[in-house]
């Protein structure tokens, strides 16, 4: 292995700023975790325990491993870096449901009062609720995620984000939280602020992302000039030119990136076609009548 290589192979980044928290929700979300499941609470399931885990995991992967460096090399990688924090590492969190863990999970001196705080927050009227709810609603939610997906790649915004860390750090905030957000809806995670959405509109939701996600991607893949010129001011390693790695980058939004979406939405409808399939079926009375047969579906 070349010098250069090894090095950005090796260069892992332990900042105190993201990795301590990460860790801290961890744990208290384990120990959360383990009072609620010494109460024999059905939320306490093994998968839930893993799906968190491994979606800190993911953060770590993005922001602390070598994907961080290269990311400045590279513009493909920097595709990776967002696909793990926005379409991989979001919906694993909320699987998890982390809020009441989270609760449980705080010592019983802070454990009352911050429920206390959320309970009062969050009462059914409460004036607050009202305009969370109102904020968060999906149609909100969704256009949040589109909006800072295209926005951030604007070439000027997207070359700020390469040349200030602090940046390329809101950058990779509004992206993590605005996925949150999203895929709170999807997910159905608490807390419950909204009325839940059924199995067909949550399937809606998740593929109206895909058009503006798949648009990006094929822009950025077949276009026929370097978009982001800072690739063509840095070394370049590995033999990759700045318009072959731009076109990997877009591939890489493109076809990956989609296929997130798909295997959510895929899951959704499995699920929901499970829940059709254990309704009882109509009694012979309701579904042989002689509309029925002649024109399913359009009887009166």
């Amino acid at each position: 292995m070349d010098p250069v290589t090894s090095a950005l192979l090796r260069s892992w980044e332990w900042r105190a700023e993201v990795f301590i928290p990460l860790l801290l929700f961890g744990v208290v979300y384990t120990l959360g975790w383990r009072t609620l499941r010494a109460k024999g609470s059905r939320l306490a399931n093994g998968w839930r325990l893993v799906s968190y885990w491994t979606g800190i995991a993911i953060i770590v992967l993005a922001l602390l491993s070598p994907i961080e460096t290269l990311s400045g090399q590279f513009f493909f990688m920097h595709m990776i870096q967002h696909l793990l924090l926005v379409m991989l590492a979001p919906p694993l969190l909320l699987l998890a449901n982390p809020m009441p863990f989270l609760v449980w999970g705080l010592p019983p001196t802070l454990r009352r009062p911050v429920a206390g705080l959320l309970a009062r927050l969050l009462r059914r009227n409460g004036p607050f609720r009202g305009y969370l709810r109102t904020a968060t609603n999906p149609g909100i939610a969704w256009m949040l995620f589109v909006a800072f997906l295209i926005g951030w790649h604007d070439p000027g915004a997207y070359t700020a984000t390469l040349r200030s860390e602090l940046v390329h750090d809101l950058e990779h905030l509004s992206f993590f939280f605005t996925a949150m957000l999203y895929w709170w809806h999807a997910v159905g995670a608490a807390p419950l602020l909204h009325r839940p959405l059924s199995r067909p509109a949550r399937i809606a939701y998740v593929i109206a992302v895909i058009p503006p996600n798949m648009f990006l991607g094929v822009v950025l893949a077949f276009a026929g000039q370097v978009i982001y010129t800072y690739y063509e001011t840095v070394p370049r390693v590995w033999g990759i030119d700045p318009i072959s790695d731009q076109t990997i980058g877009g591939i890489i939004m493109w076809v990956p990136g989609s296929m997130m979406y798909i295997i959510a939405v895929l899951i959704l409808t499995a699920r929901w076609l499970e829940g059709e399939e254990s309704k009882p079926p109509l009694p012979f009375s309701k579904w042989a009548t002689d509309e029925r047969m002649i024109a399913p579906g359009l009887e009166k």
